[in-house]
């Protein structure tokens, strides 16, 4: 003790701080430590605690939940909306069908083919005359385009090889790749027959590989007026094909449209007025202010938690996980961002809509879904602050990694037997054909659904594919319900159990660690650091004690 007093007596005369200064600064570093953890603990704090502690009203929460309403019903009404207009353009397209294809039935595929070339001709006759009387015939307001006072011709296209000389019997033939393409103008209107149009016009059966007939029809879709909307005017273009790429005597023909939506030009709505639409753009204007506010708030808290993320990495000396990092980067505000951006994208594109500037109804419908999906899924951040409804929330989060490593296997295994399906089950089976439909088919056996019809429409024209179908689905089968499905299962419920006995347990991490030094709650009025600046605001009677011992 002597030693030290001696020591102690030296340092003080050479002008080395006092114990009175030295005590001093450890006061100041142990409150600026208190101050980073109640400002740490305040940033993962819930709107009412945070109203507690500092007196601060939820306006991130009101603001959410003011928006959920008033956007789900833009997207409702949307939706309606949108509804009317794909109700009649896929009315129209069975229109065309029953009207420019010869014996058209519903759903019967096989009756869309000819197996004769005066049934070609025949098909491309009927089409003709059927749009030479389409003002007599059709039952909608339909009308043929014109060019000033003239109407615009039907273009019919015959594309056949350039050359060729092709004789099965002799096993024999001579063939150009080269396509060509030949194009003439009918106006059914003054000649509703081929021959009479082009006298001169000849199917080249041998060589040819398509025929198609194409047409610009117009209508106004009046459905919206019900619904105090302005209607559009659309361009169909059809497009009727007649498909002999294949060789095989059996012509495929097929009919379909494409739909130009356009404001209509002069208009005029009778017990209506413009009121309504006013009113729509008004209140999309609303919802773009207030995703707006949802934006600045979410990206201020967004900000705040870098920079809060900063201070304790720098506390830390750099040695701070990266999980504990990720920590003060709330993935829910980011959510809420995008939500917000998708949203005040799709109520503009929904306001130009409105307004007849444009008529992009599926892009908008995207924006508006989408934005719409993450606002509601948003919700879960305030449900995850009571402890029953969190545990769902950090099981998705911690089982995540595993999931996507776990998918990865598993997915390079069902690529696989897409692969394989497609090339040796493809000839013979419907759900086969093709990669996106042999997807889907998997997918489906895996939830267990049409796995008896899957197994039966299998061709039985070769012994040797069907003894090899029966292998590949009765081994997909077993290896995805019984192993690959059940693992899945067992990863979620493993991450579910732990997450279980860490709630009861103590703090895993060191940012839990390091925030569990301060137990102050929100209501002592510590956290106001305004009010309390160059106080000891946290653990006072802890660094007493430590400096008495010091002492």
């Amino acid at each position: 003790m002597e030693e030290s007093s001696d020591l102690y007596d030296v340092l003080e005369a050479n002008g080395s701080p006092s114990r009175d200064d030295h005590n001093h600064q450890c006061l100041e570093e142990l409150d600026n430590v208190e101050r980073l953890r109640r400002k740490i603990k305040f940033y993962f704090m819930n709107p009412c605690e945070k109203y507690h502690a500092r007196g601060r009203k939820p306006w991130k929460l009101l603001v959410q939940i003011i928006k959920i309403a008033i956007i789900t019903f833009q997207l409702v009404s949307f939706g309606l909306s949108n509804q009317l207009v794909v109700r009649f353009k896929e009315e129209n397209l069975m229109t065309f069908k029953h009207l420019f294809l010869k014996d058209y039935v519903n759903g019967g595929t096989d009756m869309n083919a000819v197996y004769r070339q005066a049934d070609v001709y025949d098909h491309i006759d009927y089409v003709l005359e059927q749009y030479g009387h389409l003002h007599n015939i059709t039952v909608g307001n339909h009308e043929y385009e014109k060019n000033g006072t003239f109407y615009n011709p039907v273009t019919v296209c015959q594309e056949f090889y350039r050359n060729g000389t092709i004789y099965p019997g002799n096993e024999t033939f001579e063939i150009d790749v080269q396509v060509q393409t030949d194009c003439f103008n009918v106006y059914p209107m003054y000649h509703p027959s081929l021959r009479e149009a082009l006298p001169n016009f000849q199917l080249h059966f041998k060589r040819m590989l398509t025929v198609k007939i194409t047409f610009v029809l117009k209508a106004i879709n009046l459905q919206t007026v019900r619904h105090r909307e302005m209607p559009d005017c659309y361009d169909f273009t059809v497009v009727i094909t007649f498909d002999n790429r294949a060789h095989s005597g059996r012509i495929m023909v097929d009919l379909e449209s494409d739909v130009d939506i356009n404001e209509c030009r002069d208009w005029k709505v009778t017990g209506a007025s413009a009121r309504n639409i006013y009113l729509s753009v008004l209140f999309d204007c609303f919802i773009i202010i207030t995703c707006i506010s949802s934006f600045a708030l979410c990206t201020r808290s967004v900000v705040n938690g870098i920079r809060l993320q900063f201070e304790y990495t720098l506390y830390s000396r750099n040695q701070v996980p990266w999980s504990d990092k990720l920590e003060f980067l709330n993935g829910w505000y980011i959510l809420i961002i995008v939500s917000d951006t998708l949203t005040i994208s799709g109520s503009v594109l929904k306001m130009e809509i409105q307004t007849k500037v444009l008529t992009s109804y599926d892009v908008c419908s995207i924006l508006l879904g989408t934005g719409t999906m993450f606002v509601w899924i948003g919700v879960i951040r305030y449900m995850g602050y009571f402890r029953k409804y969190n545990i769902l929330i950090l099981t998705l989060r911690a089982a995540f990694p595993n999931v996507i490593r776990f998918i990865c296997c598993a997915g390079i295994i069902y690529l696989s037997y897409c692969f394989c399906g497609w090339v040796v089950l493809g000839p013979y089976h419907e759900k086969f054909r093709t990669l996106n439909t042999v997807s889907e088919c998997l997918f489906s056996l895996i939830n267990g659904d049409d796995m008896y019809p899957t197994f039966k429409d299998m061709k039985q024209k070769s012994s040797l594919v069907w003894i090899f179908s029966r292998v590949y689905l009765y081994s997909f089968v077993s290896l995805f319900i019984y192993m690959v499905l059940s693992l899945f299962i067992t990863i979620i419920t493993d991450t579910y159990d732990t997450i279980k006995q860490q709630q009861s347990g103590t703090p895993t991490s060191e940012l839990q660690k390091f925030m569990s030094g301060c137990t102050d709650p929100p209501k002592s009025g510590m956290y106001r650091l305004d009010e309390n600046k160059g106080l000891l605001n946290c653990c006072p009677g802890r660094c007493r004690k430590r400096l008495t011992s010091e002492a």
